[in-house]
């Protein structure tokens, strides 16, 4: 594998690696939730990373404390960035895990540093911070609580029911800086969510989460994402869908329409051949103009879930109340919206 000069953006201190070789430890444990996984825990030079000026996310800065996912959705943009260790984008994204085993200490130390200026941080805009990893090696406890005691503005976008392991963090942590909560839940088919989730919390338990952090005084939003063209997003799914995250209480929803980047398209096409081998031709046509699936679609599909969530009484975000700010999405969607947004 290849660990040197690996950098996801320059960081305040400079530091042209993340890591060296010398700094990786592999672990593998012989237990059901983690049996076939391999963990690389290595000792991060720099935690904060800048997104790249070119890029269209709406924040400038990101913490990532792993590489890879066991959530293990076929679909996920971030497939690519393991072939920058040279590890497969595959098999290799959701079983081999790169765990910064020293991100909240170098966090700690970072945000105290005269360079940093105190600019929102957003995570899990990469890989999950709340994936299974996080139950053996308790990362995010740290993180958040250097960012509290900073009073440092923070989101999260998480799949994972493990975040509510950290509740009381994040409201402590909310009562001091702006905090950003989003789940993301694309659709509630069952048997979708099966083949194309199969290592994340199942649609009902994300929504829990929602609603456990609603009664605590967090509000939490929803990202509807992907909308899966074909397979999630006739009328009626996306109805029951955005019932089920009215119920919830979450204080916006956000579709985001399946988008297929390099490394995340083949993983998914080769799934597809395999499952809905009558779909393979449509979606060589909807995306056959790049990674995004055209706009006159994107906005159908925006326009049906914001319809439908108005029925349902999801209002737009509070902008005025920043201790529940929601984070961004990964990717914006396509038409500019008139309610319902992260931020």
């Amino acid at each position: 594998m290849r660990w040197d000069n690996l950098a996801d953006g320059p960081a305040p201190s400079g530091d042209a690696a993340l890591f060296g070789t010398s700094a990786v430890t592999t672990r593998t444990f012989d237990t059901p939730e983690f049996r076939g996984i391999t963990f690389h825990e290595v000792r991060a030079r720099s935690i904060l990373n800048r997104v790249p000026g070119a890029s269209r996310m709406p924040f400038e800065w990101t913490v990532n404390p792993y590489r890879g996912c066991t959530h293990a959705c076929v679909y996920c943009f971030a497939r690519k960035t393991h072939s920058y260790l040279d590890l497969d984008t595959g098999l290799g994204f959701d079983s081999q895990i790169v765990v910064k085993v020293n991100a909240p200490e170098l966090l700690r130390r970072q945000l105290a540093s005269r360079q940093w200026q105190g600019a929102h941080i957003a995570m899990g805009t990469n890989v999950d911070c709340y994936q299974r990893a996080e139950g053996r090696y308790r990362l995010m406890p740290g993180i958040i609580s250097a960012l509290r005691d900073h009073a440092n503005p923070f989101s999260i976008l998480t799949k994972g029911t493990l975040i509510l392991h950290d509740l009381d963090l994040l409201v402590q942590a909310a009562g001091v800086t702006e905090v950003g909560i989003s789940v993301s839940v694309g659709f509630t088919d069952r048997e979708l969510w099966r083949t194309v989730e199969p290592g994340t919390p199942s649609p009902e338990r994300r929504l829990d989460v929602v609603r456990t952090l609603t009664e605590h005084g967090i509000g939490c939003g929803v990202l509807m994402a992907p909308v899966i063209p074909f397979l999630g997003d006739h009328p009626d799914q996306l109805r029951a869908t955005v019932r089920a995250i009215a119920a919830a209480g979450a204080t916006s929803v956000t579709p985001l329409v399946l988008h297929l980047r390099p490394g995340a398209r083949e993983w998914f096409m080769a799934w597809l051949r395999e499952h809905h081998p009558h779909l393979v031709a449509r979606y060589e046509r909807l995306y056959a103009e790049g990674a995004y699936a055209p706009k006159w679609y994107q906005r159908r599909i925006t326009r049906h879930v914001h319809e439908l969530a108005a029925e349902f009484g999801i209002g737009p975000a509070d902008r005025g109340d920043h201790r529940r700010r929601q984070p961004a999405a990964p990717e914006p969607v396509v038409p500019e919206p008139t309610q319902l947004t992260l931020l």
